[in-house]
């Protein structure tokens, strides 16, 4: 078979374009080893996993470790969230307790508490506006992205009517005070490295 018979396949297979879908092309796909794959807007995007963004990703998890169970706390794994065809595999996300999966076996995102984006080159546009977006519709009430170019960070909070109204930045070596939300922590971005 040739790749124009796959999607001409793939294609006859579903009338109709869904995450589940894209999804199962994306397992069919050869995505290198050591990249990230995820859904925007019904956009397929593949981004590497840099030592420095794995660094910052592997910090706040150990961070979030001090307050959340180990199987509380995700990274890349996929979840659905509001918006035309939105399959993300966030870099942190902490659950609340009692999170539960829908029929389907993926994590609901009523059900998520926090979420960090370590941002890459080419997707950055994608963490501050439609995974922001999505984020906030789905009521996400912590919402971290982490940029190591520039060395800072933005913290999102407070999302009603789909938008979040509170935003705060700093530079890598100031806290990340949020024991003002539901995470109820601090956490400490002195070692998080520049890319």
């Amino acid at each position: 078979m040739t790749v124009l018979d796959d999607r001409i396949e793939m294609a006859e297979e579903s009338a109709e374009l869904t995450l589940d879908v894209m999804f199962e092309w994306l397992e069919k796909l050869p995505v290198p080893e050591g990249y990230k794959a995820e859904i925007v807007g019904g956009h397929i995007f593949m981004t590497p996993q840099r030592d420095a963004h794995w660094d910052i990703i592997a910090d706040i998890y150990d961070q979030l470790r001090t307050k959340y169970p180990r199987k509380r706390v995700k990274s890349d794994v996929r979840m659905d969230y509001p918006g035309y065809l939105n399959g993300f595999a966030s870099d942190v996300v902490a659950l609340a307790e009692g999170a539960s999966k829908d029929g389907k076996g993926l994590w609901l995102p009523e059900d998520v508490e926090f979420v960090a984006e370590v941002i890459s080159r080419s997707t950055a546009g994608n963490d501050h506006g439609p995974k922001k977006d999505a984020y906030a519709a789905a009521k996400v009430p912590v919402y971290l992205i982490v940029d190591p170019y520039a060395a800072e960070w933005h913290l999102h909070t407070l999302p009603v009517d789909g938008k979040y109204h509170a935003r705060v930045s700093f530079g890598f070596g100031e806290d990340v005070d949020l024991t003002g939300t539901v995470v109820g922590l601090t956490l400490k971005t002195d070692d998080f490295p520049r890319d």
